[in-house]
Protein backbone atom coordinates (compact mmCIF):
# COMPACT_ATOMS: atom_id res chain seq x y z
CA UNK A 1 0.00 0.00 0.00
CA UNK A 2 2.83 2.43 0.71
CA UNK A 3 4.13 2.08 -2.91
CA UNK A 4 0.65 3.00 -4.15
CA UNK A 5 0.63 6.16 -2.02
CA UNK A 6 4.10 7.11 -3.22
CA UNK A 7 2.84 7.01 -6.82
CA UNK A 8 -0.58 8.55 -6.14
CA UNK A 9 0.53 11.64 -4.22
CA UNK A 10 2.93 12.99 -6.91
CA UNK A 11 0.33 12.24 -9.61
CA UNK A 12 -2.36 14.20 -7.76
CA UNK A 13 0.03 17.10 -7.16
CA UNK A 14 1.01 17.17 -10.83
CA UNK A 15 -2.65 17.22 -11.91
CA UNK A 16 -3.43 20.05 -9.47
CA UNK A 17 -0.45 22.06 -10.74
CA UNK A 18 -1.47 21.52 -14.36
CA UNK A 19 -5.00 22.71 -13.61
CA UNK A 20 -3.69 25.99 -12.19
CA UNK A 21 -1.35 26.81 -15.07
CA UNK A 22 -4.00 27.73 -17.67
CA UNK A 23 -4.92 31.21 -16.38
CA UNK A 24 -7.71 33.35 -17.78
CA UNK A 25 -8.38 33.38 -21.50
CA UNK A 26 -7.03 36.54 -23.20
CA UNK A 27 -9.44 37.17 -26.07
CA UNK A 28 -9.40 40.22 -28.35
CA UNK A 29 -12.78 40.94 -29.92
CA UNK A 30 -13.89 43.68 -32.29
CA UNK A 31 -14.96 46.80 -30.40
CA UNK A 32 -18.20 48.60 -31.19
CA UNK A 33 -19.18 52.25 -31.49
CA UNK A 34 -22.63 53.79 -31.12
CA UNK A 35 -24.20 57.16 -30.45
CA UNK A 36 -25.39 57.37 -26.88
CA UNK A 37 -26.69 60.94 -27.19
CA UNK A 38 -26.91 63.57 -29.91
CA UNK A 39 -27.49 67.17 -28.85
CA UNK A 40 -28.20 69.95 -31.35
CA UNK A 41 -26.19 73.03 -30.31
CA UNK A 42 -27.42 76.63 -30.78
CA UNK A 43 -24.99 77.12 -33.70
CA UNK A 44 -26.40 74.06 -35.54
CA UNK A 45 -23.47 71.78 -34.75
CA UNK A 46 -24.03 68.50 -32.94
CA UNK A 47 -22.49 67.35 -29.71
CA UNK A 48 -22.21 63.59 -30.03
CA UNK A 49 -21.70 61.35 -26.99
CA UNK A 50 -19.98 58.39 -28.67
CA UNK A 51 -20.08 55.11 -26.76
CA UNK A 52 -17.05 52.87 -27.29
CA UNK A 53 -17.59 49.25 -26.25
CA UNK A 54 -14.70 46.88 -25.51
CA UNK A 55 -15.89 43.28 -25.93
CA UNK A 56 -12.40 41.85 -25.29
CA UNK A 57 -11.42 39.98 -22.14
CA UNK A 58 -8.45 42.34 -21.70
CA UNK A 59 -8.22 46.16 -21.45
CA UNK A 60 -7.83 48.10 -24.69
CA UNK A 61 -6.60 51.65 -25.29
CA UNK A 62 -8.77 53.43 -27.87
CA UNK A 63 -6.42 55.62 -29.91
CA UNK A 64 -8.53 56.96 -32.77
CA UNK A 65 -12.01 56.88 -34.24
CA UNK A 66 -12.91 57.82 -37.82
CA UNK A 67 -16.59 57.26 -38.62
CA UNK A 68 -18.89 58.46 -41.38
CA UNK A 69 -22.24 59.36 -39.82
CA UNK A 70 -25.55 59.17 -41.65
CA UNK A 71 -29.00 59.97 -40.28
CA UNK A 72 -32.21 58.93 -41.97
CA UNK A 73 -30.29 57.91 -45.14
CA UNK A 74 -28.55 61.34 -45.34
CA UNK A 75 -24.78 61.75 -44.98
CA UNK A 76 -24.12 63.94 -41.95
CA UNK A 77 -20.32 64.12 -41.97
CA UNK A 78 -17.35 62.44 -40.28
CA UNK A 79 -16.59 61.99 -36.61
CA UNK A 80 -12.84 62.04 -36.07
CA UNK A 81 -11.74 61.68 -32.47
CA UNK A 82 -8.52 60.69 -30.71
CA UNK A 83 -9.90 59.63 -27.32
CA UNK A 84 -6.66 58.08 -25.95
CA UNK A 85 -8.58 56.27 -23.22
CA UNK A 86 -8.25 52.79 -21.83
CA UNK A 87 -11.42 50.76 -21.44
CA UNK A 88 -11.47 47.71 -19.22
CA UNK A 89 -12.45 44.22 -20.31
CA UNK A 90 -16.06 43.84 -21.43
CA UNK A 91 -16.78 47.48 -20.51
CA UNK A 92 -17.65 50.73 -22.25
CA UNK A 93 -16.94 54.43 -21.96
CA UNK A 94 -18.25 57.58 -23.63
CA UNK A 95 -16.28 60.30 -25.42
CA UNK A 96 -17.69 63.61 -26.62
CA UNK A 97 -17.20 64.85 -30.16
CA UNK A 98 -18.50 67.78 -32.17
CA UNK A 99 -19.86 67.34 -35.67
CA UNK A 100 -20.71 70.08 -38.18
CA UNK A 101 -23.49 68.21 -40.03
CA UNK A 102 -24.57 68.64 -43.63
CA UNK A 103 -27.63 70.79 -44.34
CA UNK A 104 -29.77 67.77 -45.26
CA UNK A 105 -28.76 65.95 -42.05
CA UNK A 106 -29.75 69.01 -40.02
CA UNK A 107 -33.20 68.94 -41.63
CA UNK A 108 -33.63 65.20 -40.94
CA UNK A 109 -32.73 65.65 -37.25
CA UNK A 110 -34.89 68.76 -36.87
CA UNK A 111 -37.83 66.87 -38.39
CA UNK A 112 -37.35 63.89 -36.04
CA UNK A 113 -37.19 66.22 -33.03
CA UNK A 114 -40.25 68.25 -34.09
CA UNK A 115 -42.31 65.11 -34.79
CA UNK A 116 -40.94 63.35 -31.65
CA UNK A 117 -40.13 60.24 -33.67
CA UNK A 118 -37.31 57.71 -33.89
CA UNK A 119 -34.25 58.62 -35.94
CA UNK A 120 -32.28 55.84 -37.64
CA UNK A 121 -28.55 56.37 -38.00
CA UNK A 122 -25.49 54.52 -39.26
CA UNK A 123 -21.79 54.65 -38.41
CA UNK A 124 -19.25 53.33 -40.89
CA UNK A 125 -15.49 53.57 -40.61
CA UNK A 126 -12.79 52.42 -38.25
CA UNK A 127 -11.64 52.37 -34.65
CA UNK A 128 -7.96 51.95 -33.83
CA UNK A 129 -7.35 50.30 -30.47
CA UNK A 130 -4.39 48.71 -28.74
CA UNK A 131 -5.00 45.52 -26.75
CA UNK A 132 -2.99 45.32 -23.51
CA UNK A 133 0.63 44.31 -24.21
CA UNK A 134 0.06 44.06 -27.96
CA UNK A 135 0.33 46.35 -30.97
CA UNK A 136 -2.38 48.66 -32.30
CA UNK A 137 -5.07 47.21 -34.53
CA UNK A 138 -7.64 48.88 -36.73
CA UNK A 139 -11.15 47.47 -36.53
CA UNK A 140 -13.91 48.12 -39.07
CA UNK A 141 -17.19 49.53 -37.80
CA UNK A 142 -20.48 49.24 -39.68
CA UNK A 143 -23.38 49.72 -37.30
CA UNK A 144 -27.00 50.74 -37.67
CA UNK A 145 -29.10 51.90 -34.75
CA UNK A 146 -31.70 54.45 -33.73
CA UNK A 147 -32.17 57.39 -31.39
CA UNK A 148 -35.33 58.77 -29.79
CA UNK A 149 -36.14 62.29 -28.60
CA UNK A 150 -35.29 62.62 -24.90
CA UNK A 151 -38.43 63.54 -22.93
CA UNK A 152 -38.18 67.04 -21.48
CA UNK A 153 -34.88 67.85 -23.20
CA UNK A 154 -35.23 70.02 -26.30
CA UNK A 155 -32.80 69.21 -29.09
CA UNK A 156 -31.62 65.94 -27.53
CA UNK A 157 -31.85 62.42 -28.98
CA UNK A 158 -30.88 59.30 -27.05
Amino acid sequence: MSNLWRLAIPSVLLLALAACSGGPVRRVSEPAASIQQLTVNADGSWKVALRLQNYSSIPMRFDSVDLAVSVGEQDAGRLRVAPAISIGPESADVVDATLAPSAMAKIVVADALAARRTLNYALKGSVTATPEERKARTFDVDSHNSLNPAPGLDGVLR
